[in-house]
Parts: structure tokens; C-alpha cells; sequence
């Protein structure tokens, strides 16, 4: 399993020119560069629920 996931789309232009780097990615269309940092997963919390009744439902 790669230590790295791949980065699908610029996140400033919205290209896919992408091209890796040592610490992060390349775009060559808009000549950035940027590294995307997993956090990891979260879980439902009941106290974290809207209420301010303007949720979806």
C-alpha cells in the first residue's frame, strides 16, 4: 500500500496537470505548488448536532 494518496484536482485551478513532488504535488497548469494532509477519521457525536433547526433533513 502507497504512504500516498493521489491528488485528483488542483485545489486552486481545478486541473488535473498534477505531477509529484518529494513533499506534495505539482500543477502545471497554474504552476503551484501544495500538499494535502490526511487528519484522519471522525465519528457522529450527539453533541455536536444542529440546532438551529435549519438543517437538511
Amino acid at each position: 500500500m502507497s504512504e500516498r494518496a493521489v491528488a485528483q484536482h488542483c485545489p486552486y485551478c481545478g486541473e488535473t496537470t498534477l505531477w509529484p513532488l518529494e513533499d506534495g504535488w505539482e500543477c502545471r497548469s497554474c504552476l503551484r505548488a501544495f500538499s494535502v494532509k490526511y487528519l484522519g477519521l471522525t465519528r457522529p457525536d450527539s453533541s455536536r448536532t444542529d440546532t438551529s433547526g435549519g438543517g437538511a433533513r
